[in-house]
């Protein structure tokens, strides 16, 4: 709970939190390498594409503790039965795709909560060890108030009903995606349309009025960086070790080739 508090008093200041994925098939020592050698601010671990377990999953978390790197994990779908284990793994925050209406916020929303505000149920795993410490009566009212919960709105539905989503108590932040807004919108592999930066910039325009903060997932591009800070977001998960090594990798061998 830890990591998640630190992440949230960051996106209440003005700093631009930014973070990294984790690799398609996830790799436990380069995360911890990530969460202790360099000054990133989370993780963003992604169930809903890559092939990757809860085991795997749950080894990336750890590879996060002892560091203020926060473990956000994107589940495939709004399913308390897919958010309940990755919970008890400790993670920080839960990123929830394709919110498309006010029903699937709410449900979002209660299945990351211990009762009375939600319907996670108490079993065994990382975060129960906190059930067994001093702080025991009290855990379930402290991790409802720690942990982050983020709405990935990436439809135009959601978009046209973007102010009912906001207004659902218990969101931490949301994040948008460019590549399936365009797609929502009939605008296939054209994410940087000017209609998609128009749905964009309400999306912005909206969460700043219900003071809610925005994120964005982005390849590693210090252009698009940038350019997404400058419009304002709150926190960037750019690209993944895989890709900014392969580039890294790609410009020096170009560069010796040039020589």
């Amino acid at each position: 709970m830890q990591n998640a508090k630190i992440f949230r008093e960051k996106l209440k200041s003005e700093t631009i939190c930014f973070g990294t994925g984790s690799n398609p098939g996830g790799d436990t020592l380069l995360t911890e390498f990530l969460a202790h050698d360099t000054d990133i601010d989370f993780l963003w671990i992604d169930m809903e594409h890559p092939a990757i377990t809860i085991e795997t999953v749950d080894n990336l978390i750890m590879a996060t503790r002892n560091s203020d790197v926060a473990a956000l994990v994107r589940v495939a779908w709004t399913n308390p039965v897919l958010v309940k284990p990755i919970l008890d793994a400790g993670a920080d925050a839960i990123i929830f795709p394709q919110i498309q209406t006010v029903e699937a916020a709410r449900l979002a929303i209660s299945s990351c909560l211990y009762p009375p505000d939600g319907i996670r149920g108490i079993g065994p795993g990382r975060a129960a060890l906190y059930s067994q410490s001093e702080k025991g009566p009290n855990f379930c009212k402290e991790a409802n108030e720690s942990v982050i919960i983020i709405l990935q709105i990436e439809h135009i539905d959601a978009v046209n009903d973007i102010e009912s989503i906001l207004a659902v108590p218990g969101i931490t932040s949301i994040v948008f995606g460019p590549n399936d807004l365009a797609n929502s919108m009939g605008y296939p592999g054209q994410p940087t349309h000017p209609e998609v930066f128009k749905a964009v910039d309400i999306i912005l325009d909206k969460a700043k009025q219900a003071y809610i903060p925005v994120g964005t997932s982005i390849p590693a591009d210090m252009g698009l960086i940038k350019e997404w800070a400058e419009r304002g977001v709150s926190w960037i998960e750019a690209g993944i070790p895989l890709e900014i090594v392969t580039k890294s990798v790609q410009k020096m061998s170009t560069a010796l080739k040039n020589m």
